[in-house]
């Protein structure tokens, strides 16, 4: 066997050493993300169901589940719910507080920083359900907030009836805003301050530096830390269904909401399928716009 051989074959075997590495990450991938999406795409097509009749025999129905979901008026409601749900608690709620947060806490002492910090993050560290449940008691009839209303002599308010999606976003807000105050304050820490002292010594205001300099330099921070909250607000279904249950009436019926009644609690699984995929086309068309906003 000639040495030009073995060199060959060695060389082509260290080429496909890097795919060894990356076989345990690819067939977890495949496991648990690429297969679950698979199935759930089969199953929108069936009358996969929990009782009746369809529960004995899986049977295929075509485009009969996105028909029926087309055709649903709560289903529009659910999608109008949710972008008005996203938009209020994430894109402006948790984003520009969280911006707001961090940038106040911007040049402050350690010790200020650190206890400010943390009274942000117990929201943030608190699981879901107790969250919600903190704020069921804090909205309620004779919760805290209508407490110190009276305390003020001003006439009590039936938030979770009367306004039950600000009572959500206002809930969410509180959970979720620790996220993006953490991300904006590394991204703020590494703006230099030397742009900023020169921006200074040339006259320029507050204002001017954090629209001119500041905001400019995290705007990939921004774009991305929006992508990333906006994917976790589409998700968001133990608060609301908590605090609200979708309801009253479908007030709060989001998409996550509807998905679960139809699937778990109508039993009908083909058709929450299909609107888990209606759900999942939803993060993928915010994704895209916000990861071409990135290359701008």
């Amino acid at each position: 066997m000639s040495v030009v051989s073995i060199s060959s074959r060695t060389l082509r075997r260290k080429n496909w050493t890097w795919l060894y590495f990356l076989l345990p990450s690819i067939a977890i991938m495949l496991l648990f993300f690429i297969y679950p999406i698979l199935l759930t795409f089969f199953y929108s097509f069936t009358n996969l169901a929990l009782t009746g009749e369809a529960a004995k025999e899986l049977k295929f129905v075509g485009l009969a589940n996105y028909t029926r979901m087309f055709h649903d008026p709560t289903v529009r409601i659910s999608i109008w719910n949710t972008l008005i749900f996203l938009i209020g608690s994430a894109v402006i709620g948790q984003q520009v507080l969280g911006f707001l947060i961090a940038l106040l806490m911007k040049h402050k002492n350690k010790t200020f920083r650190r206890i400010m910090g943390t009274i942000v993050l117990a929201g943030w560290v608190t699981p879901e359900i107790v969250c919600a449940l903190c704020l069921y008691s804090f909205f309620g009839d004779e919760g805290t907030l209508n407490m110190i209303l009276s305390f003020f002599a001003i006439p009590q308010v039936t938030w979770l009836f009367t306004v039950p999606m600000l009572a959500i976003i206002l809930g969410n807000i509180w959970h979720g805003t620790a996220f993006s105050m953490i991300v904006f304050q590394a991204a703020l820490d590494n703006v230099p301050s030397e742009i900023e002292e020169a921006a200074v010594v040339d006259g320029a205001s507050k204002l001017q530096i954090l629209f001119r300099i500041t905001i400019p330099y995290i705007k990939q921070t921004i774009t991305t830390n929006m992508m990333l909250v906006t994917l976790q607000t589409l998700g968001v279904f133990g608060l609301i269904y908590a605090m609200t249950g979708g309801g009253p009436g479908t007030k709060t019926t989001t998409l996550p909401i509807f998905m679960y009644n139809q699937a778990f609690v109508n039993y009908q699984l083909g058709y929450g399928t299909a609107i888990s995929l209606l759900l999942l086309l939803l993060g993928i068309v915010l994704s895209l716009f916000y990861i071409r906003s990135l290359k701008e």
